[in-house]
């Protein structure tokens, strides 16, 4: 038996405190999706002006990249059940960790005059993002529960965010100052190496293990299921309608200063400043998410921010000054991560005995439905005017996010959570 804990206990080693294990997480995320995924959105312009690539190379790059953070999500599921013995050996710190590298090294490489391999590049860069952000968001809920603090995982979710803001800002800077796309490129690896300083001495080892238990008690009684919510249909509307999500962010968040920049006056210093603006509204809204009460049903939550994500796009085409833009962007943004949490814990709800591997095929479907943007932009631009391609993939985007809207509220009122659950 353990000897019990003295009235002075031993000080806690700082990179143990629950605050730096988030901020760590946080850091990570930063690095895998805010340079990872997203530098892409802020560089995209940087590299038309170059001519070094079209507008529809550009959106066949961006696919290649959520093609790769679909597959490298998947493999990371599939591990623990395909290949115990490796994963045991490659636990989630060890993943994450080369990840981190994996990510740094591609976006050096980006900056190589070489465009047959940028589509590689782009590509397994977004299976490492995926790769992170799994095993940091794992690792970083294991150690934050065995330290008392399980609430504080939301603060690793503002990690994509502030990435996206340090990256919005910068290219901004570099395009006031006239520099190459393939600077900006060296500059991002400069950046994320600057970040993964403040994960390395943290994320390491073995999370603590917390007491398996058994997993029938981890489940919601049937009693406080909502009634009908178990069956193929409610999860069959979940699944799609969490795919329209993807859909519906995707253009926005692949063309906005491209957009912006064909709208408004040439040389106007405003559309590199839309991106970071984003930026902070996810972090914004990946905050705010943490603070809904457990009681709340989170498909009225989803819809309403679905339909605040369909007024940012609406915005954008209605509105297409500084001021339009910038509140766009900032409604698209609040709702992008709170998206992805609400819809994570809806299914879980829905099928609480086979929680993971539903939240992986939400996933994958929400997956396929950012894959499906560019190329369809690309397609639209395809057929005449570059602004009325953009403006149909907007329409199209913002449609999908209405109609996504509409199933949670069908849902939630044809399987209505049952009363003691509402008031509790």
């Amino acid at each position: 038996m353990e000897p019990q804990a003295t009235a002075h206990p031993a000080p806690t080693p700082w990179a143990d405190r629950p605050l730096v294990v988030a901020l760590a997480g946080m850091l990570a995320l930063a690095v895998a999706m805010g340079v990872g995924r997203f530098a892409f959105t802020p560089l995209l312009p940087m590299m038309l002006h170059d001519g070094v690539l079209t507008l529809a190379e550009g959106s066949w790059l961006a696919t290649a990249n959520y093609v790769g953070y679909l597959v490298g999500a998947l493999a990371c599921m599939a591990l623990p059940w395909l290949a115990p013995g490796f994963y045991a050996r490659w636990h989630p710190a060890r993943l994450a960790r080369a990840g981190l590298v994996a990510t740094v090294l591609l976006t050096l490489a980006m900056a190589l005059p070489i465009p047959a391999s940028w589509p590689a590049l782009r590509w397994v860069a977004g299976a490492a993002s995926a790769v992170v952000l799994l095993n940091v968001a794992a690792w970083c809920m294991v150690r934050l529960a065995a330290l008392g603090r399980p609430a504080m995982g939301g603060l690793i979710f503002c990690g994509p965010g502030v990435g996206i803001v340090l990256t919005g800002l910068a290219a901004s800077a570099m395009v006031a100052g006239q520099w190459r796309a393939a600077s900006g490129w060296v500059v991002f690896g400069g950046l994320s190496v600057l970040l993964c300083v403040g994960v390395w001495p943290v994320v390491r080892g073995r999370a603590a293990q917390v007491r398996a238990t058994d997993p029938a008690k981890g489940a919601p009684p049937a009693a406080a299921r909502a009634q009908g919510a178990g069956t193929a249909v409610a999860r069959a509307v979940h699944a799609l309608a969490y795919g329209l999500a993807g859909l519906g962010y995707i253009v926005t968040a692949t063309f906005l200063p491209v957009i912006a920049r064909a709208a408004l006056p040439p040389g106007s210093p405003w559309p590199d400043l839309f991106w970071p603006v984003f930026g902070a509204g996810v972090a914004m809204g990946a905050a705010l998410s943490t603070r809904a009460p457990p009681a709340w049903d989170r498909r009225w939550l989803l819809l309403a921010a679905y339909a605040l994500q369909a007024l940012g796009i609406a915005l954008g085409l209605a509105w297409p000054t500084p001021a339009g833009f910038a509140l766009s962007s900032l409604c698209v943004g609040l709702p992008f991560t709170a998206i992805t949490f609400y819809g994570l814990q809806e299914a879980r709800r829905l099928w609480p005995a086979s929680a993971d591997s539903f939240a992986s095929l939400v996933t994958a479907v929400y997956g396929l439905g950012q894959i499906a943007g560019p190329p369809l932009v690309a397609w639209l631009i395809a057929q005449g005017d570059p602004g009325r391609g953009f403006a149909r993939g907007l329409a199209l985007a913002a449609a999908a996010l209405v109609a996504g809207a509409v199933m949670y509220g069908l849902s939630a009122w044809r399987w209505p959570l049952p009363p003691h659950r509402r008031a509790r």
